[in-house]
């Protein structure tokens, strides 16, 4: 245990980059951002409002580990920004990150002059400016202001949600929280600016000789003196930080120059296309700059492994792959060393190699969605199979045959999508259902108990429209099971089907076939029955052997899918 544990751990290190670093040094402002705007929204309750919320917003971020925490991340994501102008050598096509960059560097010459006349203050002469000395000298002293701190509220926070995206997105549950996350993306800066604004107003309309001797007094606003002295830092801080900007374009600059002096190189994609690029670029920085589409759902951060390349002939001369790059190849399961990240891998020699992903994927749209690409998660499969399909086509047109299966495939599909499955493949005449790509596993497992009631409920007035035409009533076998599978988009070109490859749909194939055996209707297995909440005396047991498992399995028989109902509804109603 202690040694698997000491594995995860080093795998867990080894997946740390400077965007990981980023990234938690970003949630940290980001978090202060949120806070500091709930601050803000108080101003529309009541200047007291203001008082008491800022009481409770420093005496959290002014607690010694959370504050060190604070400005530690502060210079941190500052300095990984401009680390990222100067190592970023192409962008997307799409203006979301260029934009992101852009907002983010400009964040920090815009909160000087407030950071150092508010929080340094304090620290130097003990000055204690808090919300009505400070909306005096944006609504009273020096009315500009007002636009300025308007403008970094907005700059920040679009900075902030960019980044949020850019990460979520990833997620299995983004869709579901995508409008929640909207709504509180326009709603607590919306409700941050009219709480400084109505705080602004308040300081205005109460403006006095008697106010000013009150708020303004040298205790909490200091001398011209002092005030001076933080101009003049904030002066020569503001000059530092666009030095450091200088410094990183011009390295970018020589850098380039450089790159073309020590030559270029040849990168051929297997499929004719060949461009000429500077040693230094990844393979993904190449093909963006040359307009050639390449797969890259994270956009080129190591975050998937979508931009994956197969590099034909030998590759012992490519630079080894980074901690980050390794991570990714691992989780993905590949140690072959022709396998290689394009965001990451930067030859130094002319390279030959194909991409694993095509790249007609990521931009027809589904690109933004990883599930399409790729992505591990737990699903119910159900297998339907309709029974003696080849007897009933001996003595039928093909005409007759094809639509009898065709409305039965349409009874099993509206069952499916009316419990909130998804029909996914029809192979004969028989169908894979997906229960579970937008709900809990509980409930995936409910959903399929009762598309296959609602099958048997649709199959008999199938029976009874047909009864004419029908010798014997259609019967069917439905097989159900849960587990980890890999969902995504399977096929070539312009034939890709979304699909779910794994063990737990192979079983849920054996499982439907078992139903002839069995002579039963549905053949479920005990997790699904289980993870359902029905009662373990509620079905059938039996211990059956799977066809390539060593161990036998147990499952529950329904004979008549039409008592799912009942059980189904009875364990809810017990439940709550």
């Amino acid at each position: 245990m202690a040694a698997l544990s000491r594995e995860q751990l080093t795998a867990s290190v080894r997946g740390i980059s400077l965007r990981q670093v980023r990234l938690v040094s970003g949630m940290v402002l980001f978090a202060y951002l949120v806070s500091h705007f709930l601050n803000h929204a108080l101003g529309n309750v009541s200047m007291e409002a203001l008082a008491g919320g800022v009481y409770l917003h420093t005496l959290f971020w002014q607690f010694l580990p959370v504050a060190i925490l604070f400005y530690v991340a502060c210079l941190v994501h500052t300095a990984l920004g401009i680390w990222a102008l100067y190592e970023r050598r192409q962008f997307r096509w799409k203006a979301i990150e260029p934009l992101q960059l852009v907002l983010g560097l400009s964040v920090p010459m815009l909160v000087i002059a407030h950071i150092i006349g508010v929080r340094l203050g304090q620290t130097l002469y003990g000055h204690e400016k808090l919300y009505p000395q400070v909306l005096f000298l944006h609504w009273v002293s020096a009315p500009y202001r007002i636009w300025l701190m308007l403008a970094v509220m907005t700059i920040a926070w679009v900075h902030g949600c960019i980044g949020l995206y850019l990460w979520l997105r990833m997620k299995a549950f983004f869709k579901r929280a995508a409008p929640f996350l909207l709504a509180a993306a326009v709603l607590i800066p919306t409700l941050a600016m009219l709480g400084f604004y109505q705080g602004g107003r308040n300081v205005v309309d109460n403006d006095s000789r008697e106010w000013r001797a009150e708020n303004l007094t040298q205790r909490q606003v200091g001398t011209r003196e002092q005030q001076a002295v933080l101009d003049r830092i904030t002066d020569y801080a503001l000059i530092f930080y666009l030095g450091l900007l200088g410094i990183a374009l011009l390295a970018k600059g020589a850098r380039a120059v450089n790159e073309r002096r020590r030559g270029m190189v040849s990168l051929s994609y297997g499929n004719g296309r060949t461009v000429r690029v500077p040693k230094g670029l990844s393979v993904l920085e190449a093909s963006l700059r040359n307009n050639v589409p390449h797969a890259s759902v994270c956009g080129g951060r190591a975050r998937c492994s979508t931009c994956r390349i197969r590099i034909i002939g030998d590759c012992s001369a490519l630079p080894e792959p980074s901690q980050r790059e390794a991570f990714v190849l691992g989780r993905v399961g590949t140690s072959d060393p022709s396998i290689r990240l394009a965001c990451q891998l930067r030859p130094a020699t002319d390279l030959s190699f194909f991409q694993l992903f095509l790249p007609h994927t990521a931009a027809d749209g589904h690109g933004s969605n990883p599930t399409r690409i790729g992505q591990e998660r737990y699903l119910v499969n159900m297998f339907v199979d309709m029974r003696g399909s080849t007897k009933l086509a001996e003595k039928r047109l093909p005409f007759d045959t094809v639509f009898i299966v065709n409305r039965f495939l349409g009874a099993v599909s509206q069952a499916v999508l009316a419990s909130g499955g998804m029909p996914n493949q029809f192979v004969g005449d028989g169908m894979l259902a997906l229960f579970g790509l937008s709900t809990s596993r509980q409930e995936a497992c409910r959903q399929a108990l009762r598309a296959a009631a609602m099958i048997a409920a649709n199959v008999d007035e199938l029976n009874k429209f047909l009864e004419h035409d029908l010798r014997e009533p259609i019967r069917f076998g439905i097989g159900i099971n849960g587990g980890e599978v890999i969902v995504g988009d399977i096929g070539y070109r312009d034939h890709m089907v979304f699909t779910a490859l794994g063990d737990a749909v192979n079983v849920a194939a054996r499982l439907q076939d078992m139903t002839k055996s069995l002579t039963c209707e549905v053949v479920v297995s005990d997790e699904v029955r289980a993870t359902a909440g029905l009662a373990a005396d509620a079905l059938p047991q039996h211990d059956v052997e799977i066809r390539g498992r060593n161990e036998p399995m147990i499952v529950r028989t329904i004979t008549d899918a039409r008592t799912l109902p009942a059980l189904v509804n009875e364990e809810q109603s017990a439940a709550a």
